[in-house]
């Protein structure tokens, strides 16, 4: 079944017509403005103010003042004349690869590693661009108000359709641990450091946090509730500090940047657990971009964690 939609009780040139008489403030220079006749002038007025029902010039004074509702359709007329002219613009600009502007939603754990690369590939494409860094979770439902043209972090919209998804890379989770813990190598290991030592927690506000829970629930597993940040900094930190064990991910040290002789990884004992880092963008509305931009942040975040296993032998 098609769709049927009202139609509209104006076009653009009528708009146009009308805001040439608000300006001049009579229809005889709105006429010679436009090249037109001033019957022609009147009479487009005159069909606009029939089909929305309304009165839209005081006659009765000069220059021609404006109603009420005069007013209120000079307001919409005026944003909706400058959007038309910006349209063509915008077309030579999409043709040749670029749009006004990209708004990009970047996950904290690894906006020190993307943000400089990111943002100059996207100033070749846009006229401004717009990175905001936080939660994967608040990024994903400002994807789907249209507040946010795209974003990088961990995909939770898989199920939802109209969305297009390049894959940047999976990454283990791992244990950071204080070299005061000792060695943690079994479940059983792992459980005794549990029970005994505060878990360093990742915000539950946030995808990594949100699967950390999910697996230590499966395996059992209670950590006294002490700390809890948005930061991988503060959580690295915090163990560097002898606070507590956290668990995390390469990229998510990366970022932290933490340098401290008293910190150490090991894997994370029972089941493997990863981490799925996704761009994510509206199905086909910015063209190649979403998969450059994924292609370029594959490269740095491979070559960040090459770095850093260098840096740790």
């Amino acid at each position: 079944m098609s769709l049927r939609y009202p139609a509209l009780p104006f076009d653009l040139r009528a708009l146009e017509i009308f805001l040439a008489v608000c300006e001049s403030g009579s229809m005889a220079q709105a006429a010679r403005s436009l090249h037109l006749t001033q019957p022609a002038v009147s009479l487009a007025i005159a069909e606009l103010e029939r089909k929305t029902g309304t009165t839209l010039f005081d006659r009765n004074v000069r220059p021609l003042a404006l109603t009420l509702s005069g007013g209120l359709m000079r307001q919409r007329a005026s944003a909706l004349i400058a959007d038309a002219r910006q349209i063509a613009p915008l077309l030579r600009d999409a043709k040749q690869g670029q749009v006004p502007i990209i708004r990009v939603g970047l996950v904290d754990s690894l906006s020190r590693t993307l943000t400089v690369p990111i943002s100059t590939y996207l100033t070749e494409r846009a006229g401004e661009v717009s990175i905001l860094t936080g939660l994967t979770a608040t990024h994903a439902s400002e994807l789907l108000t249209r507040r946010m043209d795209m974003f990088i972090g961990v995909d939770d919209l898989e199920e939802l359709p109209g969305l297009e998804r390049w894959e940047l890379l999976v990454e283990p989770y791992v244990l950071l641990l204080n070299r005061s813990h000792g060695a943690i190598q079994t479940l059983g290991d792992f459980k005794k450091l549990a029970k005994s030592t505060p878990l360093i927690r990742f915000s539950a506000r946030s995808q990594t946090g949100l699967d950390i829970d999910r697996h230590l629930r499966r395996l059992g597993i209670e950590s006294p509730h002490s700390y809890e940040f948005d930061s991988p900094f503060a959580v690295s930190a915090m163990v560097a500090a002898a606070k507590g064990f956290a668990i995390t991910t390469p990229l998510c040290m990366a970022e932290a940047k933490v340098a401290s002789k008293d910190l150490m990884t090991a894997k994370l004992p029972g089941p493997r657990i990863t981490r799925k880092l996704t761009v994510v963008a509206r199905l086909r509305e910015l063209g190649q971009i979403p998969r450059d931009l994924a292609d370029i942040s594959r490269k740095v975040l491979q070559e960040s964690l090459e770095d850093s296993d260098t840096a740790s032998e």
